[in-house]
């Protein structure tokens, strides 16, 4: 299914398929994708990231954790090793990031065993992009979250605009000739997957309106992802749209 433009039908309207995603997104993840050990909601993140949501007080008797998930055992699950098979994407960054991001409501990952959040997946909204408060708060929550060692996939479907010049993604990652990355203004949108802190990778796909949406890697620990269905789970969410709100999405361009 081609993304839509959903630059032509109110914000309300995305709002509501925001969430009908988000739904989606969880479902698949808890549906098998994820290992055993892992389970997914959708939270409330939004202000400032606190306890509830990093879950930086671990409970007594377990080991520590710097966000590698090196005191996890490998379990069975869609979990798959960037050693053995590398993500498929245009753009793979390795060097020294500035992590940013803004969270309302997105799915995060925990792991079973301690509750911890390891990772978040954001759905950027039209809100996020039409302000400057907004694009400070992406920029500014983003780096609470990857600081923190937790990994974060954003997707954005929405066109860059005078706040993002070049999409979500140089804001995220900070700009720079040396970055790795070249806007590329016939694939304008992004989605785009962060390892947090102490790592420093990023792996970015780019496409456009009209085009299907690419599977891009949900980080697990620094070495371990599974492939975030975004295709399917659009297309799934997409059925429950109302009829009134696709036929704008679905009308032809104006003469």
């Amino acid at each position: 299914m081609p993304v839509h433009d959903w630059t032509r039908i109110y914000a309300g309207a995305f709002h509501d398929f925001h969430h009908l995603w988000l739904g989606t997104i969880r479902r698949a993840l808890n549906g098998g994708l994820l290992p055993s050990d892992y389970y997914a909601l959708v939270d409330q993140v939004a202000g400032a990231l606190g306890p509830d949501v990093l879950t930086l007080e671990r409970p007594a008797g377990l080991p520590p954790s710097n966000g590698n998930g090196s005191n996890r055992p490998a379990h069975a699950g869609g979990r798959q090793a960037v050693a053995e098979r590398p993500p498929r994407t245009r753009f793979h960054i390795t060097d020294e990031p500035r992590w940013y991001a803004a969270k309302n409501k997105a799915v995060t990952v925990r792991h079973a065993s301690d509750h911890e959040v390891v990772a978040v997946v954001e759905v950027v909204s039209l809100g996020n992009k039409n302000s400057r408060h907004g694009i400070d708060a992406v920029v500014r929550k983003a780096d609470q979250l990857l600081n923190a060692g937790i990994h974060l996939t954003v997707v954005d479907v929405f066109p860059p605009g005078p706040r993002d010049p070049e999409g979500v993604h140089p804001l995220i990652w900070g700009g720079g000739s040396d970055t790795g990355f070249r806007f590329d203004p016939s694939k304008p949108l992004t989605c785009a997957a962060y390892v947090g802190r102490p790592g420093a990778e990023a792996f970015v796909e780019t496409y456009a309106i009209k085009d299907a949406l690419p599977n891009i890697p949900l980080f697990l620990t620094a070495r371990d992802y599974v492939d975030l269905p975004l295709e399917a789970t659009y297309r799934a969410a997409y059925e429950d749209v109302p009829p009134a709100v696709r036929e704008v999405l679905e009308a032809p361009p104006a003469a």
